[in-house]
């Protein structure tokens, strides 16, 4: 046999041969171990499910951040650029995608990790947190966190609270309305973290959605009146395509439950970090039933 020649190894590969069939199955064997630990594993490790944390100053994101990573609080200073760290879900919360999975099954601890990224709250620097929704590559969802001991109606937190907020959600509904394509808009739910509920002074979660829902149709009056002082009119025709208000029209009072028409979940749930130990367990709840 010429084996210079392509169909004479055509031949031979094909014929019964012991060598043939032990080559096939050393094939068959190799090629989906392969795929699995080179392929698979690296684009795992590199598409992470992430979060943002997002917020005023003060409220308590880097220390949340610190708590989510490593147990433990620790002492932080105001963030001046955004920070992402790793994080697994604790052993007593269970991830909503691997609820058929056995618990003994390897791949249980692969879907409760995720990428936490911290951006600063400064009025100046919250254009990092904006890039990051402008592309939300693995964004599974938003965590605003406030300071529930800060924003009483009428404070001056309140109010930066709910115009960072107001914002925050206007550039998600944009993202939505925005949409050209027909494929399935990606869910970004939010969770409005009320912090520092271990504080005499702080407001029950409930009380928080109110507020900060109050306080939003504020800013969204005072949003719409500029526009209509420049000379925009609420009511234009292309207004549904590429809408500055936030919310039914801008008009009337905001609640949060508007934005599920454009598939954006708004939530609220209470705790705190440090003070009398930290109590996070609906956030964690929130987290895992997402990922």
């Amino acid at each position: 046999m010429a084996w210079s020649q392509s169909s004479s190894w055509t031949t031979f590969l094909l014929a019964p041969t012991p060598l043939a069939i032990a080559v096939t199955l050393i094939i068959a064997v190799v090629t989906p171990l392969f795929l699995h630990f080179i392929i698979y594993r690296s684009t795992s490790t590199t598409s992470l499910p992430s979060f943002l944390l997002l917020g005023p100053s003060n409220a308590g994101k880097t220390s949340l951040l610190t708590l989510f990573e490593r147990g433990i609080p620790a002492a932080t200073h105001t963030s001046q650029h955004p920070l992402i760290v790793e994080v697994s879900l604790p052993v007593t919360t269970g991830a909503a995608s691997s609820r058929y999975r056995s618990s003994n099954d390897p791949t249980s601890q692969v879907h409760k990790r995720f990428l936490l990224i911290d951006t600063p709250g400064h009025g100046k620097l919250r254009h990092h947190a904006l890039d990051n929704l402008i592309k939300p590559q693995y964004l599974k969802g938003i965590i605003f966190v406030v300071d529930a001991a800060n924003i009483s109606p009428g404070s001056s937190g309140l109010k930066e609270a709910a115009e960072f907020l107001h914002d925050i959600l206007l550039t998600l509904q944009k993202r939505a309305t925005k949409l050209k394509t027909s494929r399935t808009l990606s869910e970004i739910p939010v969770l409005i973290a009320a912090n520092k509920l271990d504080l005499f002074t702080a407001l029950p979660a409930a009380l928080v959605s109110n507020v900060l829902e109050r306080e939003i149709t504020n800013v969204r009056l005072s949003r719409s009146k500029g526009l209509l002082d420049s000379g925009i009119a609420m009511n234009d025709g292309d207004s549904s395509d590429d809408k500055d208000w936030l919310g039914d029209g801008g008009e009337g009072s905001f609640k949060f439950s508007q934005l599920e028409e454009v598939n954006v979940t708004v939530t609220v749930e209470g705790g705190n970090v440090v003070g009398d130990g930290a109590n996070v367990t609906k956030w964690w709840d929130w987290i895992g039933s997402i990922l």
